[in-house]
């Protein structure tokens, strides 16, 4: 076995170890995967890895992308707009400009431009750490939406900024009238490539009835808008998020039952690989990383460290406590009703601007050498101060958010009247539908009245949790229902089993009637 088989082979065992430790401690898996990237980096014996730096941005970051975007709150966004514009745009630009003036003030001979390329890298946050543990504790939605649409709107003001402050370093020089026509071709253009992209993918989905082709569709429309946008120079992470948008709206519409349910499965799968991929890469590259810092002492090494990741912390939470009292006093002078945001939201807003895998991903493609053939100045300490804010930032503040989000002075009954409401008007559309259907020849009465108990006592149910009409044991009923549906499933699943145990039954066989159970089980919660 030579290098390249080992090495692919120790990391997918490691990422499932990760993986699976993660799940066993109940912590985000990307904070047990920065700790194992670490730690992997220096364990003797192991290869050195270099990526190549065009490689790791065209490969990692258009799923990364796209995946965000297909799965995002838009509702929530229009609602937060000018929130949302402030967090993506203005603090991604600040964020950026202060990280450049604390690097190039204590690091020596960093130059501005290889200051503002370190800022660029850090300035936009990663959602994935933070919206687990909101999930998890049940935080609002609203508030879960806030850190997913800033985590996905910010990549691509930030890296917008990013390509510029690159091509000022290699070039050795900066224009503003120049920066200012790219950022507008760019962000343009990139948009343009994005809608064209997202409604041709929607195109060719509605038209595939094949799940597997339809899935394997939508993980190659990211690749379809990122790589022709960054070839004509434009935004990739705006053509890639505005196909994302585009898919998002229109999948309801063009896509069946089950290319959408594996779509949902197959994604979960694809987002923690690159994330857990790019984290344990680069923690083997850690020592060849530090090795490069030589000239630099332990000390001053870690005084760097303090001082950008410092300026990463406060930077947000000064943000987030003077921004929102300053549009709060704007709205007031306006004649607006201020929209106040609590010290509780304001705190977990500004603790969740965690750092992650596309910080890492932008800081592994800087270039290996500027226009002249020298080495790009200072690349490994830019890569090692990445790494070490996105250490601090995913384990501090991700291990400590969960006791902040435990004392929210808010609670998440307005997202599940919304639920309930919104299962109410589909029960109702199926019995309209089976009362339609019930006039027609070639349907059967007793099939009919059948599914109209089914779903009248399902509409009953939901509007019995608003309020609407008397409970008379609705819910009992139906959660001793749903046990006893777990219990028969059960059953038929040790069946199979059986079967294929005694040799009745082939693997493929016992597959699919599985897949039919667990289907039928996932419905449950709707009952």
């Amino acid at each position: 076995m030579n290098h390249v088989e080992v090495l692919v082979t120790g990391l997918l065992l490691a990422v499932a170890a990760l993986g699976a430790l993660a799940c066993r401690l109940s912590v985000p898996y990307p904070i047990m995967l920065v700790l194992g990237g670490a730690a992997f980096g220096f364990i003797p014996g192991l290869p050195e890895v270099r990526l190549e730096p065009e490689l790791v941005l065209a490969l990692f970051l258009p799923p990364l992308l796209y995946k965000s975007a297909i799965y995002a709150n838009f509702d929530d966004f229009r609602t937060n707009l000018r929130g949302l514009t402030l967090s993506t745009v203005v603090l991604v630009l600040v964020t950026m400009a202060g990280v450049a003036a604390a690097a190039h003030a204590v690091i020596p001979g960093m130059s501005w431009q290889t200051a503002f390329v370190l800022g660029a890298i850090l300035s936009p946050t990663d959602p994935v750490a933070a919206a687990t543990i909101m999930h998890r504790l049940g935080a609002p939605r609203r508030l879960v939406s806030g850190i997913e649409g800033e985590g996905l709107f910010n990549d691509a003001t930030a890296l917008v900024a990013y390509r510029v402050a690159v091509a000022a370093t290699v070039a050795g020089a900066f224009s503003l009238a120049d920066a200012g026509l790219r950022f507008v071709f760019g962000v343009l253009a990139g948009l343009g490539i994005g809608v064209a992209v997202g409604l041709m993918s929607a195109w060719v989905r509605r038209h595939i009835s094949d799940p597997q082709i339809s899935v394997t569709i939508s993980l190659l429309t990211g690749y379809a808008a990122f790589l022709p946008a960054q070839a004509v120079d434009a935004s990739g992470v705006l053509a890639t998020v505005a196909a994302g948008i585009v898919m998002a709206i229109r999948s309801p519409e063009v896509l069946d039952a089950r290319p959408r349910l594996q779509g949902y499965f197959v994604w979960d799968i694809v987002d923690f690989l690159i994330n857990a991929t790019l984290f344990v890469m680069t923690g083997l590259q850690l020592r060849a990383i530090v090795g490069g810092l030589d000239d630099y002492s332990p000390a001053a090494l870690a005084g760097y460290a303090v001082v950008v990741t410092a300026a990463v912390v406060l930077i947000r939470l000064a943000w987030f406590f003077a921004v929102p009292s300053l549009t709060d006093f704007v709205d007031r002078r306006s004649g607006r009703p201020p929209r106040r945001l609590s010290a509780s939201w304001r705190l977990i807003m500004a603790w969740s601007g965690m750092r992650g895998a596309v910080s890492l991903a932008v800081a592994l493609a800087l270039p290996l050498a500027v226009g002249d053939g020298s080495a790009f100045p200072q690349r490994d300490l830019v890569v090692f101060l990445t790494f070490v804010v996105i250490f601090f930032t995913l384990v501090v503040q991700g291990l400590t958010l969960p006791a902040l989000v435990r004392r929210l002075d808010s609670d998440d009954d307005e997202d599940t009247d919304e639920e309930i409401r919104a299962r109410l008007v589909a029960a109702k559309a199926a019995l309209a539908e089976i009362d339609a259907l019930d006039a027609e020849e070639w349907t059967r009465g007793d099939t009919a009245e059948r599914m109209r108990g089914q779903y009248d006592y399902r509409a009953r149910r939901f509007a019995a949790r608003l309020g609407k009409v008397e409970d008379e044991g609705y819910e009992d009923r139906s959660q001793a229902y749903q046990e006893m549906v777990r219990l028969v499933l059960q059953a038929q699943r040790q069946a199979l089993v059986d079967m294929r145990r005694e040799g009745r039954l082939s693997n493929e066989i016992l597959n699919r009637i599985l897949r039919d159970l667990d289907l039928e089980e996932s419905r449950l919660e709707a009952t």
